[in-house]
């Protein structure tokens, strides 16, 4: 099976320093799209709110990660994994997991990590949450989908005669 593997950054969102935002690995089938973190940074790259404001960064990182998965034709519902790193965990959990429910569907979300930590790569960053979704080769939808598996069925037919 053949694997494209493809780079990216959206313009709707800061370039990054040194890496990509988004990977997008696909096969004929389907697409295994990694998000990278995403912090509460507006397109200056400077963190929103005033200082130690983490509902305001985490509603931001939410945001931007809203931007990336729309950039690589997904939604929040092709999210099948998320990593969460909060800085005081035991004060800011609360306020994250309301952040989080006004985003992910409650009643199917997908797997979660969540982890508190001492500081983020970024001083005075708050809270980032990096994603992994999966989703159909562009273009090919259930409608494709089952096309393409009636046209295998008479493929291997025409090979059994």
């Amino acid at each position: 099976m053949a694997i494209t593997v493809k780079f990216s950054n959206p313009k709707t969102l800061a370039p990054p320093p040194g890496y990509s935002y988004v990977v997008e690995a696909s096969s004929k089938r389907l697409r295994l799209i990694h998000f990278a973190g995403q912090l509460g940074l507006n397109m200056e790259n400077k963190l929103v709110g005033p200082a130690g404001d983490f509902r305001s960064q985490c509603v931001k990182a939410f945001e931007n990660m809203a931007l990336a998965l729309k950039a690589a034709g997904v939604a929040w519902q092709d999210v099948v994994k998320i990593n969460n790193y909060l800085v005081d965990i035991g004060k800011n959990i609360s306020i994250f997991r309301e952040v989080r429910d006004k985003y992910l569907n409650t009643s199917a979300p997908p797997a979660s990590t969540t982890i508190g930590v001492p500081e983020l790569a970024r001083p005075g960053a708050l809270f980032e949450i990096e994603a992994i979704a999966v989703a159909p080769v562009r273009g090919r939808g259930a409608a494709a989908e089952k096309n393409g598996k009636k046209a295998s069925k008479k493929v291997a037919k025409k090979k059994r005669r």
